[in-house]
C-alpha cells in the first residue's frame, strides 16, 4: 500500500468537511435566548470532549446531547470492547471513578473494564457519580453515538487503550461502513478517528484509508516523527499546556493538521488560538462556542469567580493551613452566599465550601483540600489526598442549584 497516497486522499476530504461543518455549524446555532453573529470563518473546530464532560457525566447520552445541542461542530467519545466483544463508549481502563461499582459488583473495582461483559456493564451506573440529576445514566453502545449526532455535530472517535480491545480497529471500521447512522456521518464528513496508540492508528490506515485520522501524543515531538505520523495520519492532536510556537510550526510543516485538548478556560482558548490550532476540544463546548460568537460565556454568573488555583504550594500538598486551595473572588457590587458550592475538576475530584459562607463585594474566599482552621476568608475541606495536579489543572465553580459560573485552567 502507498501509505503517502493514503495519507493524502483523506486530508482534502477532512479540510473539506472542516470547512462545511464550521459553516453549518455557524449557520444553525443559536445558544440562549437570541442567536449573536456566527463564530468567525477562520474560528478553530470546536469538539466537546467526552460528550460535554464538564456539564455532564462523560460518555453518557446525557454528554452527547449536551455536546450536540451546544452547536460544537464535534463531540468526542472513547471506544472499547467488552469482554464479549461489544464496542462501548468508556474512558477509563477500570470502573472505578465513574461507576457504582462497589456496589454492583464488589471486589471488581480494580479490574480492567474490558473484563465486564456487556450485559454487566449495562447493570452499573454511570451518571450518579457526576450528579444525582444523572442518576440511571447507563455506559452507551457504540452506536448509541451515532444516533445523537447529526450532520452539524459529528463524531471524534477515539480508540481507547487498543491494547485491552484486540481488534477494535476492525470493528469501528465495520460500523462506519455497515451500520447507516455511522455511515451516514461518514459521507457527510462528520467522523475523525483518533488514538495515542501509533500501532492502532496504523493499523486503522491500513484498513479504512479513507476515514480522516488523527495521532495523539502529550507533546509535540521531533520532525522526524511527525513525518512518519504524516505518512498514516492526517492531523496531530497535543496536550495544550505542552505547546508552543516552535511545536506548532513542526506539526505544520509536517502537513499535519493541529488539535489541541483539554481546553477549559477562554485564556487557554485563545493561547491556543494565537498557535493556529486548526481543532479546540474542550469540556465545556458551550461556553467556547458563545465565547467565539461574541455573547457572554457564563450569562448565569453573578458576580463569584475563580482567581487562582495555588496547586503546587511549597512543602506538603495537604500541610495545614497552608496546603493547596482555590481563591474564589467576588466581582460585583453586593455580597453573596457561596454556602455550599463546589469546585470540579476534570477527574471529577470536588471541593464544597461550608455553610454560613459570603463573599463580600471585592472580597476574597480560600477554599482548601486539607485541614486548618476555618476562617470569615479560609474554608478547609479536610481532605486526606490532595486534588489539583501540580502541573496544572483545570477547575470549574458551580453553586448549590447547579448553575455553573466559571471555569479556570492553569
Amino acid at each position: 500500500m502507498n501509505q503517502n497516497a493514503t495519507h493524502r486522499r483523506p486530508a482534502r476530504r477532512l479540510a473539506a468537511a472542516v470547512t462545511a461543518a464550521a459553516a453549518l455549524s455557524a449557520a444553525m446555532l443559536a445558544v440562549g435566548p437570541a442567536a449573536a453573529a456566527p463564530a468567525p470563518e477562520d474560528a478553530p473546530v470546536l469538539i466537546g470532549h467526552r460528550g460535554a464532560a464538564g456539564t455532564a457525566p462523560e460518555n453518557t447520552i446525557a454528554a452527547f446531547k449536551d455536546g450536540r445541542a451546544s452547536g460544537v461542530d464535534f463531540f468526542e467519545i472513547d471506544v472499547q470492547l467488552s469482554a464479549d466483544g461489544v464496542p462501548f463508549l468508556f474512558h477509563d481502563n477500570t470502573p472505578a471513578r465513574t461507576t457504582n461499582v462497589e456496589e454492583v459488583f464488589p471486589g471488581r473495582e480494580d479490574d480492567p473494564i474490558t473484563s465486564f461483559t456487556w450485559e454487566e456493564l449495562q447493570q452499573l451506573d454511570t451518571g450518579a457519580y457526576f450528579s444525582e440529576r444523572y442518576a440511571g445514566e447507563k455506559i452507551p453502545h457504540f452506536d448509541a453515538a451515532a444516533e445523537i449526532a447529526t450532520r452539524n455535530t459529528g463524531v471524534f472517535i477515539e480508540i481507547k487503550s487498543p491494547v485491552n480491545s484486540p481488534g477494535i480497529e476492525q470493528v469501528v471500521a465495520d460500523n462506519l461502513s455497515e451500520d447507516k447512522n455511522w455511515n451516514r456521518l461518514l459521507e457527510a464528513g462528520k467522523i475523525e478517528v483518533l488514538s495515542f496508540d501509533e500501532t492502532s492508528n496504523r493499523r486503522f490506515a491500513e484498513i479504512a484509508p479513507d476515514v480522516p485520522l488523527q495521532q495523539l501524543t502529550g507533546t509535540v515531538p521531533d520532525a522526524a516523527t511527525l513525518e512518519r505520523y504524516a505518512t498514516f495520519a492526517d492531523s496531530f492532536g497535543t496536550n495544550y499546556r505542552t505547546l508552543d510556537e516552535a511545536g506548532a510550526q513542526r506539526v505544520k510543516d509536517a502537513g499535519l493538521g493541529l488539535g489541541v485538548y483539554t481546553v477549559n478556560s477562554t485564556e487557554a482558548y485563545e493561547q491556543s488560538v494565537d498557535l493556529g490550532v486548526d481543532r479546540v476540544t474542550g469540556d465545556f463546548p458551550i461556553q467556547f462556542s458563545r465565547y467565539e460568537r461574541g455573547l457572554k460565556v457564563f450569562p448565569q454568573n453573578v458576580g463569584v469567580r475563580i482567581a487562582d488555583s495555588v496547586n503546587d504550594v511549597p512543602g506538603a500538598d495537604l500541610q495545614p493551613e497552608t496546603g493547596e486551595h482555590v481563591i474564589l473572588e467576588n466581582t460585583g457590587n453586593t455580597t453573596v452566599d457561596v454556602s455550599g458550592w463546589l469546585l470540579r475538576d476534570a477527574a471529577n475530584n470536588i471541593l464544597r465550601v461550608g455553610e454560613g459562607y459570603e463573599i463580600p463585594a471585592g472580597g476574597q474566599l480560600r477554599v482548601y483540600t486539607g485541614p486548618g482552621t476555618d476562617a470569615e476568608d479560609a474554608y478547609y475541606n479536610d481532605g486526606t489526598a490532595n486534588v489539583l495536579n501540580n502541573g496544572g489543572d483545570s477547575v470549574a465553580l458551580w453553586t448549590d442549584s447547579g448553575s455553573l459560573q466559571d471555569t479556570f485552567a492553569n
